[in-house]
């Protein structure tokens, strides 16, 4: 007798995500760095391939990469039998393949083929770095590994082991072109030189502008990329000299600002953000000084400023009642009390710590007193609290208000050089999609050496993501698509995200039919128009989807074929 079975398995983004991966030739690169030993039940290459996609996809620990798997190549109600050489032990040898592998030339090539096939500018690259936080001990440690270290501490968790994960970003796109990990205890400004080192290597240039935040500014920073022909953008910290001498000579002088451009508000859509400019003295070293003036944080700085008073009036009207009792005594613990009251705006207040003095007979001795009492005089201290703004504080602080100093040795308008730097916030967000939504923390892995492989892992996966939303917003503005229905309920968006596109092809599936255990027919299911609009906003061949067989989920070398569907 003749079964018939109907298998449902899962495809919802992934063949768009092997898509990319292909066009990056991500496989051949593993293939061609990383080691495949003998009597392996599947190759390394394509191990670590479906370890990427399942980062993009739904990033899993090690041990339930298995269980994902199992959806695409099994079915949703099947046994794992494709999928079960995909477990945490096979995975983790894999790991320690990768670890020993030539990781820079391979990024190397990555980045060079991220950059010829999606025409990638590399005029300007944007650094900066986070902190990847591990919970337990993790005493292991491995010699050519980076080292988990306590050091300051991003996810403010200072009791947890740590360690630095800087990215590179071009501003086209907010692509990552390239990362580095460094020791736990590594401090910010340390970074700067190596990484700009490796980027020249990388990028095969030295004209590029790099972009950084304030730790950049070291004087051996700054005229280390000077001196070997690099140009730099970064904001002066507040407490430099010519920052304070600025401040200071704001305080009795107007200052001509030059009209630089302005923005729509990405917080208040109908407000605009006016930028306007000031070219200052140069540093000692004479590089430029560009002081910027932003409307929005002007205002910012002054709703700030007027928080931080009502705050402090608030605190110290509750401290004034409570003088003289308990802990709040003598003078050093009211000074003490006080000074954490007007903690963040004590120099905007004028606050004054009256002491009343009062002599006071007290009797000698016990019992009641009588005509043969005797007393003595005591003095007796009291305090009292009186405070008044400090308006000429105020007026001077209000100077000063949406205004922040960029230095750069970059031959361009103060306006460019500003645009430029405005980019940098982009590289914070693409910080914030390898944590929140690739989920590069924590990561369940207990030696370092894998905890690196697994972080390459992650890196690739956020070029992956960054190209796809960079690709269909890029698109969407030549094709003049001002919104897409992809979200919830059909709600648009105008600006796709990884979130987005996962969401909306969640219920895309594969049916197969079988006979006698042999598939007579596939169906793929939840492709509508729709779909295939946002695959050729993404840039992505429908053929990814419409030729879709059994086992399309293997990866094969670009080299010697061509397909999608692998049989």
């Amino acid at each position: 007798m003749e079964k018939l079975d109907v298998i449902t398995k899962k495809v919802d983004v992934l063949p768009m995500v092997k898509y990319y991966m292909d066009q990056l030739g991500i496989y051949d690169l593993f293939a061609k760095y990383v080691q495949n030993p003998m009597r392996s039940p599947v190759d390394s290459a394509q191990i670590l391939s479906i370890m990427v996609a399942n980062i993009v996809c739904a990033s899993r620990p090690l041990y339930k990469i298995e269980q994902w798997a199992a959806g695409y190549m099994d079915g949703l109600s099947e046994y794992s039998f494709n999928a079960s050489i995909y477990n945490d032990d096979q995975l983790a040898k894999k790991l320690d393949l990768l670890f020993k592998a030539d990781r820079n030339s391979l990024m190397a090539e990555l980045t060079a083929n991220a950059i010829a096939v999606y025409h990638l500018e590399k005029k300007q690259m944007h650094n900066d770095s986070t902190s990847i936080t591990f919970f337990g001990q993790y005493e292991h440690e491995v010699a050519e590994a980076v080292k988990l270290k306590h050091g300051f501490n991003k996810d403010h968790r200072p009791d947890c082991k740590q360690i630095v994960f800087g990215l590179n970003i071009t501003a086209d796109g907010n692509i990552p072109l390239s990362f580095e990990l460094f020791d736990g205890n590594r401090t910010d400004d340390t970074t700067h030189i190596p990484n700009w080192n490796a980027l020249r290597e990388l990028l095969e240039k030295d004209d590029f502008i790099y972009i950084a935040d304030c730790k950049l500014c070291s004087q051996k920073n700054l005229d280390y990329i000077h001196e070997h022909g690099g140009i730099f953008i970064t904001i002066v910290p507040k407490n430099r000299s010519e920052v304070k001498r600025f401040y200071k000579f704001l305080k009795t002088n107007n200052i001509e600002w030059q009209y630089a451009y302005e923005t729509p508000n990405s917080r208040k859509q109908s407000e605009t953000v006016i930028y306007k400019t000031h070219e200052g003295e140069p540093s000692k070293n004479g590089y430029r000084i560009i002081w910027v003036h932003s409307s929005a944080k002007e205002q910012h700085d002054k709703n700030r400023r007027e928080n931080r008073i009502a705050k402090v009036d608030r605190q110290l009207t509750a401290l004034s009642p409570r003088l003289n009792q308990y802990k709040l005594k003598t003078k050093e613990q009211i000074e003490k009390a006080i000074k954490k009251a007007a903690k963040g705006a004590s120099g905007l207040f004028q606050i004054q710590l009256i002491e009343d003095k009062q002599i006071v007979q007290r009797q000698i001795g016990p019992g009641k007193p009588g005509p043969n009492t005797q007393y003595k005089e005591e003095e007796n201290i009291s305090y009292r609290l009186e405070w008044e703004l400090d308006h000429k504080a105020i007026e001077e602080q209000t100077t000063r208000d949406g205004i922040f100093p960029l230095i750069t040795n970059a031959h361009i308008e103060a306006a460019d050089v500003l645009k430029a730097y405005k980019n940098q916030p982009y590289l914070e967000k693409r910080m914030c999609t390898a944590k929140s939504i690739l989920n590069i923390a924590p990561i369940f892995l207990k030696k370092p050496d894998r905890i690196e492989a697994m972080t390459f892992l992650y890196f690739i996966a956020l070029m992956i993501v960054s190209l796809m939303e960079r690709n269909i917003r890029k698109n969407m503005a030549e094709e003049k698509v001002v919104k897409l229905p992809i979200l919830p309920n059909g709600m648009n968006t105008k600006t796709p995200t990884w979130n987005n596109l996962n969401y909306f092809f969640e219920n895309v599936h594969l049916s197969l039919v079988e006979k006698n255990g042999r598939t007579i027919q596939t169906i793929l299911k939840g492709v509508t128009k729709l779909h295939e609009t946002v695959l050729r906003l993404l840039g992505v061949s429908t053929a990814a989807y419409t030729t879709i067989k059994n086992h399309w989920w293997v990866f094969k070398s670009t080299f010697s074929t061509q397909n999608f569907g692998y049989t």
